[in-house]
């Protein structure tokens, strides 16, 4: 099959198509591109991350495309009418990187309450000339055991939190919705294995009782914290959106950080991205990282076999 990978795939999992006998381009086709570059190469099946947006003129314009294959949980960059109207299937591969996303939720929970995104920089300008003073400036940090989280969408990557969670001491709650599975299960390296659940309660105690919110559900039309929300916070909270942009209304949430009703918020997805505004990105109380939750070594490896599997197996 003719097959475009246009946001990366591990080159274990190219090498992979190529023995089993696929044309492969391992290209970045830009968007105002990618529709005759579809059509020259008689492209049958588009491999993409986040970043590429499959619309419905996109693919109305690509009648070779029989198989889109997501590379990771989301798929709201595609348009899943318009490709199911025309027949053309698509796949994703969910739950591969929750481990990855999961550590990068608790990095930035640590950093946010032992300030190490402010002290990482400033410490470059100011810790040869301001080394005491930056010291007693970081004095009011916090330990997170005991500290209760609370996620928002508990799938397999709101589960994969509450896992690390629990095994760095905090007490993790969740929001109650019908069929929601809350018992999780802990494996250890010795073969042994603890299952427990996580409390379920109402958006509102969760808003309420939450020393540190984590958001994990697809992306919404209209924002899921806002002003009313975060008022309804502990003073001194802190908010991680490693979900999808939107999710968070972040003029709001500066606004709480500016009257320190926020301690800190942590964001792996923006409401502008691409181009996260100037405001977000030079605030001092505000943990960044550019969309790179799933985007580790072994989580892209898992990926890529998957992918593997889905175009090996598709009958098109």
């Amino acid at each position: 099959m003719h097959i475009l990978i246009n946001d990366g795939l591990s080159q274990n999992a190219i090498k992979d198509l190529e023995k089993n006998k696929h044309s492969v381009k391992n290209v970045r086709v830009a968007a105002s591109q990618l529709e005759s570059y579809i059509q020259k190469h008689n492209i049958e099946v588009l491999v993409v991350r986040s970043a590429t947006k499959v619309t419905s003129t996109l693919l109305e314009s690509s009648p070779s495309l029989k198989l889109i294959v997501r590379a990771g949980i989301g798929i709201d960059n595609i348009n899943i009418a318009t490709a199911k109207k025309l027949g053309i299937k698509v796949k994703n591969t969910p739950g591969i990187a929750s481990r990855s996303v999961a550590e990068l939720v608790m990095a930035h929970i640590y950093t946010g309450f032992r300030y190490l995104h402010d002290a990482n920089r400033i410490m470059p300008l100011e810790g040869d000339s301001h080394f005491n003073q930056l010291k007693r400036a970081y004095e009011k940090a916090n330990e997170i055991q005991n500290k209760t989280l609370g996620i928002i969408g508990f799938g397999k990557i709101g589960k994969e939190v509450a896992k690390l969670a629990y095994t760095n001491g905090m007490r993790v709650i969740s929001i109650d919705r019908n069929k929601n599975d809350n018992i999780l299960t802990i494996h250890f390296p010795n073969n042994q294995e603890i299952h427990f659940k996580v409390p379920l309660y109402s958006f509102n105690e969760v808003l309420l009782q939450s020393d540190v919110i984590s958001i994990h559900t697809p992306a919404l039309n209209n924002h899921l914290i806002g002003r009313d929300e975060i008022a309804k916070m502990k003073t001194g909270a802190g908010i991680i959106n490693a979900a999808r942009g939107g999710l968070l209304n972040e003029k709001a949430a500066i606004d709480a950080l500016e009257n320190e009703k926020l301690r800190f918020l942590a964001l792996d997805t923006f409401e502008n991205e691409p181009t996260p505004s100037i405001q977000t990105l030079m605030h001092p109380n505000i943990s960044l990282s550019p969309h790179i939750g799933g985007t580790t070594i072994e989580a892209q490896e898992r990926i890529g076999k998957k992918v593997v599997e889905i175009i090996n197996n598709f009958k098109g």
